[in-house]
């Protein structure tokens, strides 16, 4: 008996090793950059270390709303990142609709091609994608070159330079290059289904649709809630790199989303204290939606994701 649960203690030891290396790396790389919080409560200035700063303690909080200026400027970034957030919220339904139709393409060949061409994108860097955008809608692109050349246009269109409909220009950016590969977890949860189903709807007369309405679509509803929910909770992380790439003078009003407000007031203006402060903030909103949304996972669904 002795032998028995030592055999099982040594297994849970040996299953525990297997994990620790990637507990070291989330432990290295998501929670030791928190140390970087008391930056916001000191008023530093590089290069000098921390311990020549003078203690401020919440002065950076308060100095959020302290003026005028600085509600509207927040106010501003908060309803960009809103937008953004809201589009991609609105269409979250589009991987799984496009995953649906993907399973639809009966050869094999050509469904396999249209997977990989979708799901490449999504290992292209921001700034590769901002290449190609420059290259086919910039005043010397392909597009204005085709409009000036079939004389639809007697000037350039300004596609880049321009902050008309930039929200949805983000989104579409955004869907062409994660489209695809968020779609491989629908795909995943198609393959899951079992087939005896939908054999059955076939010899009862159903069509494709109808399957797709009965079977397919409620089989992928709890993933996809799954998802939404996760999405949700991190509303207000939009990612900077894209933003970043696209913005310019023209369209920065409409296309600083938080997490770029927050790069670019500490790189370009120096307020270091300042956007550390408002991180803090962005993180502790964060885990209320993540508390918020597992709890109404569990109400709607009898079940949470975390």
């Amino acid at each position: 008996m002795n032998f028995l649960k030592n055999k099982k203690k040594l297994r849970s030891y040996r299953e525990f090793l297997y994990i620790l290396p990637f507990l070291i790396i989330v432990a290295i790389f998501s929670y030791y950059p928190l140390y970087g919080w008391v930056y916001a409560f000191f008023d530093y200035k590089p290069p000098f270390p921390l311990t020549m700063d003078k203690f401020v303690g919440i002065k950076w909080f308060k100095s959020m709303v302290d003026t005028p200026t600085k509600v509207t400027q927040l106010l501003n970034v908060l309803r960009n990142t809103f937008a953004i957030s809201g589009l991609s919220t609105l269409f979250s339904w589009f991987p799984m609709a496009f995953a649906i139709f993907l399973n639809e393409i009966t050869s094999k060949r050509y469904r396999k091609f249209v997977q990989t061409v979708t799901t490449l994108p999504n290992f292209i860097s921001w700034v590769l994608v901002y290449s190609i955008a420059y290259s086919v809608l910039s005043s010397t692109g392909a597009v204005n070159s085709v409009l000036m050349g079939l004389g639809l246009a007697d000037t350039p269109r300004m596609f880049l330079q321009s902050s008309e409909h930039i929200w949805f220009k983000m989104w579409v950016w955004l869907t062409w290059k994660n489209a695809g590969w968020a779609a491989i977890m629908y795909i995943a949860a198609i393959s899951g289904i079992d087939e005896e189903m939908n054999e059955a709807a076939r010899i009862d007369g159903a069509s494709k649709i109808q399957i797709i309405w009965h079977i397919t679509l409620p089989s992928l509803l709890p993933t996809y809630f799954v998802l939404l929910m996760l999405n949700l909770a991190n509303f207000l992380s939009n990612g900077m790199e894209q933003f970043y790439v696209f913005q310019n003078a023209f369209n920065k009003e409409y296309i600083q989303v938080l997490d770029l407000y927050v790069y670019n007031l500490a790189m370009g203006g120096g307020g270091y204290s300042l956007s550390v402060a408002i991180s803090i903030l962005k993180s502790l909103v964060s885990v209320v939606l993540l508390v918020a949304t597992n709890s109404l996972s569990k109400l709607v669904r009898g079940e949470g994701f975390i």
